[in-house]
């Protein structure tokens, strides 16, 4: 039994080290900056540049997962949701964590500064300090409109992957990083919806806990309208093609419609499947805009 048990050590541990990483929000996080970087070059950039960005985005968002939970171990362990997480079951050290997300901080900086350019890397490392300190630090526990405010971090894929390209970052990859930004408080408050007595708990100002579960709805409908409008005017702004716009106008009338839904039907069951929905629907209406992308310069 002993014997078993040892064998099995490392591979816990080795979980825990991928756990601080959140690698379902990596996977995410790339998938939004995939096509900026395709529409930046007008197609697929060289291998260098191509690899260099994914890698580096990963490891910057790996890193921001990483402090996050450094900093949120006190509330992490007075939450359902998360108290199994590597640091408040023990499963890690706060130091190794702190560690971890520093040693992942200077991979991404050195890969990106050399395989694309200081200024993608520096944007990196803003975002890494945007969503480590001002969201997770002091906008998570201070008001409200955390996930508003807080936001514009999940949203710099597309920022950076344009910068690696180009050097710089223009009008399209900001109206990428827009749709994100939109997208994050209905998905966020959804979640919250149905775990309202986790952040209470936790004493995070979660806005269904501050303003109540009606209000809530309320602005998960709005940002939701907004959010589908928004990806509706990315296919002229970028120049995408119809497929990417029939495509978006079917995901987006499905999120308003949980939206509506969710509104009018107070069941923990409408909010639950919003979120989940949320997920696959940023994920998809960012694969199928690759696709739009590269079938475009195929045919170029």
């Amino acid at each position: 039994m002993s014997t078993a048990l040892a064998g099995t050590a490392p591979a816990a541990t080795l979980r825990a080290w991928v756990e601080l990483t959140k690698p379902r929000i990596v996977l995410l996080v790339l998938f939004t900056g995939l096509p900026a970087a395709l529409l930046a070059a007008h197609g697929v950039p060289s291998a260098r540049v191509f690899w260099g960005c994914g890698i580096g985005i990963a490891l910057s968002a790996a890193s921001a997962a990483a402090f996050n939970h450094y900093f949120d171990r006190d509330i992490d362990a007075l939450m359902t949701r998360t108290r199994t997480r590597p640091l408040p079951s023990g499963r890690l050290s706060p130091a190794a964590a702190a560690g971890f997300a520093l040693a992942l901080a200077w991979l991404s900086w050195t890969v990106l500064a050399v395989a694309c350019n200081p200024f993608c890397a520096l944007l990196a490392m803003a975002n890494i300090f945007y969503y480590a300190v001002v969201y997770t630090v002091w906008l998570k526990r201070r008001t409200p409109w955390n996930i508003v405010i807080g936001g514009g971090a999940g949203a710099s894929a597309p920022l950076i992957a344009w910068a690696a390209v180009t050097g710089r970052v223009e009008l399209p990859a900001l109206v990428l990083a827009a749709i994100v930004f939109l997208w994050t408080p209905p998905h966020f408050w959804s979640l919250s919806l149905y775990r309202r007595e986790d952040y209470a708990r936790a004493g995070i100002p979660m806005l269904p806990v501050t303003h109540g579960e009606p209000e809530t709805r309320r602005q998960i409908l709005a940002y939701a309208v907004v959010l589908v409008l928004a990806t509706l005017l990315v296919g002229p702004l970028t120049g995408l093609g119809p497929l990417y716009g029939v495509v978006a106008a079917v995901l987006g009338a499905i999120f308003v419609a949980g939206a509506i839904r969710l509104f009018r039907h107070h069941e923990t069951r409408h909010a639950v499947r919003l979120f989940r929905y949320s997920i696959a629907y940023l994920f998809v209406l960012f694969l199928v805009m690759t696709a739009d992308v590269l079938l475009r310069a195929r045919g170029a």
